[in-house]
């Protein structure tokens, strides 16, 4: 049976380069569409087509439908950092909606019949419960969270009008590196707590932990930490719920467990042998206190779940950081 072929915008980044991976060993052919403004195209596996594009290029993505007989779009693509996305709002909806809006027109035209869209759990509002479900409400606290909102809206309509069927994958704190350290996570400038905790250990200098005085047990963010190749393996169920004749749907892809700031820095502690130094700085805007998953309906619906702990996480993370 000839493989499919799957289209993955934002496929020389942090998580798209664990998925191409992930994608070829389950059998698909994989073709990259990245602009390289994040991305890094060592990342890309030899061997795997390559183009460099911007999503907000309508002719760059109709030369690759045209050049591909894509059967599926897992999208990336887009710019991910909360804080900056208070300070410059407009970009992260030109890139993240206009964009986006492109890509699917481009899709549609090309009449792909499947789209896995790379959320966040961002979308969500305030909650008085301990985890979110994929019910929780939707009342994001940053642009960033705003632009992801959107578009699954924009998804969900161009579904209804042209039989697209999709799955929106609302995922918490990626983290973590590939188990045979051929891609990690790589950003310049970092704006993740684990790479930025490691690199000071590295460096011997001072961790900046913003905000001491959250209601949390220990006055630092909860945030629920998934391996990148765990959430890989999410989106990879989704995409062949898909394929088997599964309906739409939305899931949380996390693991169901919160982690707080110095939670993160004591495992960090553990796994390196080193010692960590803070320094406490005011909150962020648009942080939130806790963000944990209730991972529920993608366990019952994809069969899917998160394999891999905090210290596997960063005893991955470190090795990546060391080579």
């Amino acid at each position: 049976m000839k493989s499919k072929i799957v289209l993955v915008t934002g496929g020389a980044g942090y998580i798209g380069s664990h998925m191409v991976r992930a994608l070829s060993g389950a059998g698909y052919r994989v073709v990259v569409f990245d602009n390289l403004s994040t991305g890094h195209r060592q990342l890309v596996p030899r061997g795997v087509p390559f183009h460099k594009g911007d999503i907000r290029n309508p002719k760059a993505l109709a030369a690759v439908f045209a050049a591909y007989k894509i059967d599926a779009v897992v999208h990336f693509a887009g710019l991910i950092a909360v804080g900056e996305s208070v300070v410059q709002p407009l970009s992260y909806y030109d890139n993240n909606v206009a964009g986006s809006l492109r890509l699917l027109e481009a899709g549609v035209a090309a009449k792909v019949k499947c789209f896995v869209f790379s959320s966040t759990a961002a979308v969500y509002g305030p909650s008085r419960t301990p985890r979110f479900s994929e019910n929780a409400v939707l009342a994001p606290g940053n642009p960033y969270g705003a632009s992801k909102l959107m578009l699954e809206r924009i998804i969900a309509d161009t579904a209804l009008s042209t039989g697209l069927r999709f799955m929106l994958l609302r995922y918490f704190n990626a983290s973590g590196a590939s188990a045979d350290g051929s891609t990690g996570e790589w950003h310049e400038p970092e704006t993740h707590l684990i790479p930025n905790i490691l690199r000071a250990v590295r460096n011997d200098t001072p961790i900046k932990v913003f905000g001491d005085d959250y209601p949390t047990k220990d006055g630092t963010c909860i945030r629920d930490y998934i391996h990148v190749e765990d959430l890989c393996a999410g989106h990879l169920a989704a995409l062949k719920a898909l394929e088997a004749g599964s309906s739409s749907g939305v899931f949380n892809l996390g693991t169901g467990r919160g982690h707080s700031v110095l939670d993160v820095i004591r495992a960090v502690e553990a796994v390196t042998g080193k010692k960590v130094t803070v320094s406490v700085k005011p909150r962020r805007p648009g942080d939130a206190a806790c963000l944990v998953a209730d991972p529920t309906r993608a366990r019952k619906v994809l069969g899917w779940k998160a394999c891999r702990g905090l210290t596997e996480i960063v005893r991955s993370a470190w090795a990546w950081e060391l080579s």
